[in-house]
């Protein structure tokens, strides 16, 4: 049976030189407060991957979008980068699976915590830089993070771009409403209604109201857009 990090390597399409790097790159903080291991957690490859991909996307984004501005490059970048894409980007690739973490943290939902996998998947790409240099480390932005790009745009700015079309098309404001809540006050689990007027636009689920209220406002307009 193959173990877990062969099975990551197999998903992501790279296989390290230096197994202890992915080893590394998977280990949370809480790891280390239950074991005697001389191991170090994933933080400083997380710092690394930070840069790297903040260097990979701003040359890509430089490239591609030559129309425009400084401005609309940050933002644009930032939508890209940001928790809870990178989180969306770690989920694709099932990362929360793969990390080494402790059971206090594992039991408080942090498999799927999008702050530790967004931290971890930078962590992955700072691994994946110092096994295999820049040249690996863009092929995986560019299959894993920079993709679906128009689409992360759109999720990122949802919320402003539904009240400027709700303002067009009524007048009025957007009504975000939090419909339920499940889980235990460590592992809250929001259901968020976005509506206008009478009728419900989207709905959305996340680990915080202001998530779940950014994916309601995203399934809106993906509604919209099919109409």
């Amino acid at each position: 049976m193959k173990n877990k990090q062969t099975l990551l390597q197999e998903a992501i399409g790279y296989r390290f030189s230096d197994p202890h790097l992915l080893t590394v790159a998977l280990t949370h903080s809480s790891w280390l407060n239950e074991t005697d291991e001389p191991e170090e957690c994933n933080e400083r490859l997380e710092f690394l991957g930070d840069a790297v991909l903040e260097l990979l996307s701003s040359d890509y984004l430089y490239h591609e979008h030559p129309e425009e501005p400084e401005g609309e490059l940050s933002k644009l970048r930032a939508s890209l980068v940001c928790e809870p894409t990178l989180a969306q980007d770690a989920e694709a690739i099932r990362l929360g699976d793969y990390l080494r973490m402790g059971k206090g943290e594992e039991a408080t939902g942090g498999r799927m915590r999008p702050s530790v996998t967004s931290d971890a998947m930078e962590a992955l790409l700072g691994a994946i830089y110092l096994d295999g240099g820049l040249a690996a480390a863009k092929a995986f932005v560019m299959r894993f993070i920079l993709n679906d790009i128009e689409e992360k745009r759109l999720f990122y700015d949802a919320k402003t771009i539904l009240q400027a079309e709700v303002q067009k098309r009524t007048g009025e404001l957007p009504d975000y409403r939090i419909t339920g809540m499940t889980g235990p006050e460590h592992d809250r689990s929001f259901t968020a209604e976005v509506w206008s007027g009478n009728t419900c636009l989207g709905t959305g689920c996340g680990r915080s109201k202001k998530a779940a209220e950014q994916k309601a406002a995203y399934e809106a307009l993906k509604r919209m857009k099919a109409e």
